[in-house]
């Protein structure tokens, strides 16, 4: 089973987009797949209520009021996490992913943000000994702003976490999110701009480099 954790303290950073991209790419090629939604607002839950009938299932849980049981026939585990966790909190979160993927979106305030809440991160044993690997991406991004070239260049320069992408901001993702269904679930001549940026995401994932030192 493989665990894959969209986390950033950061709201409004765009981790239940990822999350649920994330859960709809793996459950669309045939794998059984659980969503987590830990954050109370439980934006992927309504995400799933969403979703038409005819797609490829995903099993959703709400995680914000306790603990939950993942069932030992399912392939990938997708975490949505909420905003403002802080100290011990990230902690008990890591203990349970394998991958993490953190969005940080192109303003000021989220890049002064990032940096304490990444160097959080890799304080953390499980990081250390690459028990958990981490990855950064740029999310929401106008290209050819001076704001996505500053962001490309902060996340650029920290070079303990690979940066691994720059999804751009697309009413693709609110398209497909009214519908309950993914980027990779909508006609593939409206989205492969958005396509070829999810390329290295999912490349990542499906390598070693994204998975626990055994």
């Amino acid at each position: 089973m493989r665990s894959i954790m969209v986390l950033n303290s950061k709201g409004g950073s765009g981790k239940s987009t990822v999350a649920t991209n994330i859960a709809s790419y793996y459950a669309s090629r045939g794998n059984r797949v659980m969503l987590v939604d830990c954050d109370p607002q439980a934006s992927c839950l309504e995400w799933l209520a969403a979703r038409p009938s005819g797609r490829s299932t995903i099993i959703g849980v709400d995680a914000s009021r306790g603990n939950f049981r993942v069932p030992r026939n399912i392939d990938y585990v997708v975490y949505d996490t909420p905003a403002a966790i802080r100290g011990k909190e990230i902690n008990a979160y890591l203990r349970r992913a394998q991958s993490i993927i953190v969005p940080v979106l192109p303003s000021p305030i989220d890049m002064r943000a990032a940096t304490p809440f990444i160097q959080k991160i890799l304080e953390n044993g499980r990081i250390a000994r690459k028990e958990c690997r981490i990855a950064l991406i740029a999310n929401r991004c106008r290209e050819n702003t001076n704001i996505h070239h500053q962001l490309d260049t902060f996340l650029r320069r920290l070079r303990k976490v690979p940066f691994i992408s720059v999804l751009r901001e697309s009413q693709n993702y609110n398209k497909a999110a009214e519908r309950g269904l993914g980027i990779f679930e909508l006609a593939p001549y409206l989205v492969r701009r958005d396509i070829d940026q999810w390329d290295p995401i999912i490349r990542w994932l499906n390598s070693k480099r994204s998975q626990p030192v055994t």
